[in-house]
């Protein structure tokens, strides 16, 4: 197995397949990539997996949480220091982009980054080289950059908290990563990787009740709550994993719940007639029973404990589309 196959990206549905489609094209090239995506969609695994694929995957990558550095401290990070430019300074130290240098720089959390750094990134990335705290010399660097936001950098410049010279540079290729609510044909491959990984010595399986349950719920943390779910079911579970061995917040997530969630047009405009609300409430329990069903009829039918042939009337009433990418589901993507 070569470098360029080590990490896979779990999933099977289309956007995220496009995705991968476009950091495979572009993985050779030197070009800056911004990663977009809320917290926990996972973002460093998209950027790890850019560098794996890339001609420099035999050289370093190094990541950086923006979030967790203290602002006082960023500068000496980021570019180094030589020995005695500040009182604790008892030797140099070589900075971020020096240890990245010939691999790929990884910048998570952009979007946190001081008004001051900012002016000192967009220099080092406009004459590719930097100098040390206390240094006197400027030292060339090589590295693909890859950055990633949990928001929209566009509105940060509107509101003038973000350079917007520094985000046209960073922003070459951006790539926008769906949350899991919005790829749920990803949460059963997922869970049971995360089984696999986590329950190495068990035989472990879901229960068709639990892994509804799994793909209904709205994971407002993303993969990574999910990830940490299965974590912890799989301590405390033998041979099957049932819906009462899920937390409460996904159990006890109702038809309902989510319902109202699809349905806040029905719920908060005063000027729909009665047969819109109930033309919008039907329609939408429809679609999500699909979307939980993975598109089998059957299944979403008697999810809803209705007759077949009337839910197929009901999904040509409301023009409802079939997923059509179910028999794709078997094959594996890395």
């Amino acid at each position: 197995m070569t470098a360029k196959s080590k990490l896979a990206i779990i999933t099977q549905n289309a956007r995220m397949r496009e995705l991968i489609s476009e950091m495979n094209h572009i993985a050779d090239s030197d070009t800056s990539v911004l990663l977009i995506g809320e917290t926990g969609v996972g973002k460093e695994i998209f950027a790890e997996y850019l560098h794996r694929i890339s001609n420099r995957n035999q050289k370093p990558f190094i990541k950086i949480g923006l979030t967790a550095l203290p602002a006082e401290l960023m500068a000496s990070e980021l570019f180094g220091f030589e020995k005695g430019s500040f009182t604790s300074a008892l030797n140099e130290k070589k900075g971020l982009f020096e240890i990245a240098h010939t691999g790929s720089l990884f910048f998570d959390d952009i979007d946190d980054v001081p008004m001051d750094i900012q002016a000192k990134l967009l220099r080092v990335l406009e004459s590719r080289e930097i100098m040390r705290i206390g240094g006197s010399k400027s030292i060339p660097v090589d590295i693909r950059l890859i950055t990633a936001s949990k928001m929209n950098l566009s509105i940060l410049v509107e509101q003038k908290k973000f350079r917007s010279d520094l985000f046209y540079r960073i922003n070459v290729v951006p790539i926008e990563i769906p949350p899991l609510r919005d790829r749920r044909d990803d949460i059963p491959h997922l869970a049971e990787h995360f089984i696999r990984r986590f329950a190495k010595d068990k035989v472990l399986k879901i229960s068709n009740e639990a892994m509804r349950a799994l793909v209904s719920y709205h994971w407002p943390g993303n993969v990574r709550e999910l990830r940490n779910v299965i974590n912890r079911v799989t301590l405390f579970t033998e041979n099957e994993i049932f819906l009462k061995d899920l937390p409460v917040e996904i159990s006890n997530h109702s038809q309902m719940d989510q319902l109202i969630k699809s349905c806040v047009s029905c719920f908060s405009n005063d000027d729909m007639k009665f047969n819109e609300v109930v033309h919008c409430v039907e329609s939408n329990m429809i679609n999500e029973a699909l979307k939980n069903a993975e598109g089998v009829q059957s299944i979403a039918a008697r999810d809803l404990k209705m007759n077949l042939s009337t839910f197929r009337d009901k999904v040509k009433k409301y023009k409802l589309r079939i997923s059509s990418c179910e028999s794709d589901l078997n094959s594996d993507l890395s």
